[in-house]
């Protein structure tokens, strides 16, 4: 049996990356903090997940055990020896990781030289294989062929996950998740065979597909939330916003608007009828009511979701420099500057109850020039509309 090792054992890494190899086969071995995780796996050695759609499905995945990332030794003969390896822990937790996944390549290149390994980066993350490949390249002696041994695979992750079922409880690995179950992954990275796994999408010219998942699913995600709350702030779920066709049209014709920029930074890759085929099936994802995907979720974390390198600043700067309208879009940030919307406990995501006290107390140009990064003529243009 061919085996995965797996850096998260998180929402993604348990309801996507695991379920897709363990169904092929592989053995799925997950590297994580969490104790009480990894201990379930173990005694387990299966989890369920949830398939919330029209037409329900449970999907057990079987072959899967544990490591503690605290056990260094564990952790760097299981790299030593994987088939395949993929990290999944967010773009803040890479360098952490960098140390012990460096002494498995190094042990790796010492019990079978020349063997390379696949390292599949299931990160929202532009970029991920020039800043993992760097961060590697530190900690990695010179004499270390990097290049030839190590492929750095980015991916675009469209799957939703956004919910957790009985955390709390016995059953700590459950997840829940909807139906789509395609990774995008980038066919030139591969150093092996590319994996015959199904629901793997081996695509050229990945930084466009990045780009898309940023450009229309993320945009298109967030501007539900904001414009939902904005409209209708006694609302919990984006399902309830899309509702109204008022909403569905303005977080369209922003999406229309974000992709039109896609289209033009990146020619030849995508038709306009692809995109906006796309755009309609993800407004059909985003109402999906079994999913219980509420608007707190999607649009919490506002220094996050609107800083330079994310998901509303990176098409609007994209549109202004190139020349191309944005009118729409600027109605989601604005949206977005308004967001206020709790949790189930009735609490606002603490850091965004410091963003707007830093609004309140320094106005809307600091913050589009200070969080947002835009320039002093855009800001103006902005303000503008």
């Amino acid at each position: 049996m061919k085996k995965l090792v797996l850096f998260g054992a998180g929402k993604i890494g348990r309801s996507f990356i695991g379920q897709l190899f363990s169904r092929a086969g592989y053995e799925i071995v997950f590297v994580d903090k969490d104790s009480r995780l990894i201990d379930a796996l173990n005694r387990q050695r299966s989890y369920r997940v949830l398939i919330c759609d029209t037409c329900p499905e449970t999907i057990v995945v079987e072959n899967v055990r544990g490591i503690n990332a605290d056990d260094t030794v564990a952790v760097i003969d299981e790299v030593a020896s994987a088939d395949i390896l993929a990290v999944s822990i967010g773009k803040n937790g890479l360098p952490h990781i960098v140390p012990v996944l460096s002494e498995g390549l190094l042990k790796r290149e010492h019990d079978c030289p020349g063997r390379a390994l696949d390292i599949i980066l299931a990160e929202n993350m532009r970029n991920a294989d020039a800043f993992l490949h760097d961060e590697l390249a530190k900690m990695l002696p010179q004499s270390y062929p990097i290049d030839e041994l190590v492929g750095l695979i980015e991916t675009s992750i469209g799957k939703m996950v956004p919910l957790i079922i009985d955390q709390d409880g016995e059953d700590v690995l459950s997840v829940s998740a909807e139906a789509y179950n395609t990774l995008i992954v980038s066919k030139d990275a591969f150093k092996n065979p590319i994996p015959l796994v199904d629901g793997l999408d081996a695509k050229e010219n990945m930084k466009a597909w990045v780009d898309r998942k940023l450009f229309i699913h993320n945009f298109g995600h967030a501007a539900t939330a904001y414009l939902g709350f904005q409209y209708y702030p006694e609302k919990n779920y984006l399902w309830e916003a899309l509702e109204d066709d008022k909403i569905k049209n303005m977080v369209k014709a922003a999406m229309t608007q974000s992709a039109d920029v896609l289209q033009y930074i990146h020619p030849n890759v995508f038709t306009r009828e692809e995109l906006q085929e796309h755009i309609d099936d993800l407004l059909s994802r985003f109402a999906n009511i079994s999913l219980g995907d509420t608007i707190f979720r999607v649009g919490c974390d506002l220094y996050r979701k609107l800083s330079p390198d994310d998901r509303i600043v990176i098409p609007l700067k994209s549109a202004f420099y190139n020349k191309l309208p944005y009118d729409r879009m600027a109605q989601v940030l604005f949206a977005a500057l308004r967001f206020k919307a709790t949790g189930a406990d009735g609490k606002m995501f603490p850091n965004d109850v410091i963003f707007h006290k830093e609004l309140e107390n320094n106005g809307i140009e600091s913050v589009l020039k200070n969080i947002c990064g835009f320039a002093d003529e855009m800001i103006t243009n902005l303000l503008e509309i």
